[in-house]
């Protein structure tokens, strides 16, 4: 089962962002990690310029409370994603999951919107070319 997260303003309904079974369990175990779990736990994921192929994903937990753009998404009873607005352009209809792999596993995004990937897979790039492709440098 893949839990929709999708925005809830009101004035769009598209999905913005999906986050796999697999992902989920491995968040929950990250959040029963911590000592407290905060109320306002979240998982910021993000863009940035950069990267070999023009943009670089990044994702951690944030306890601070969500920005005042931030699309808030509930993804478990404790935890919920956060998304700039400027990532939201570059992210929307991607799919958060966990790979269980002896070489390169982890946390992974799955991202329609890319149209290149660099071999490692942390960089992409869109149909219009945005971002400054940068040097590899995992």
């Amino acid at each position: 089962m893949i839990l929709d997260m999708a925005m809830t303003a009101p004035e769009s309904a598209s999905q913005l962002i999906t986050v796999s079974d697999s992902a989920i369990d491995q968040l929950n175990g990250l959040i029963a990690g911590q000592a407290t779990p905060t109320p306002q736990l979240g998982l910021r994921v993000y863009i940035q310029s950069g990267g070999c192929s023009g943009f670089s994903y990044g994702m951690g937990l944030d306890e601070n409370p969500p920005k005042e753009d931030d699309h808030v998404i509930d993804a478990t009873e404790h935890l919920k994603v956060y998304i700039d607005s400027y990532s939201a352009q570059y992210l929307e209809g991607a799919e958060i999951d966990y790979v269980d792999e002896l070489m390169g596993g982890g946390f992974t995004i799955h991202n329609p919107n890319a149209v290149r990937t660099c071999g490692c897979g942390h960089s992409f790039q869109t149909a219009d070319g945005s971002g400054d492709a940068k040097s590899c440098s995992h």
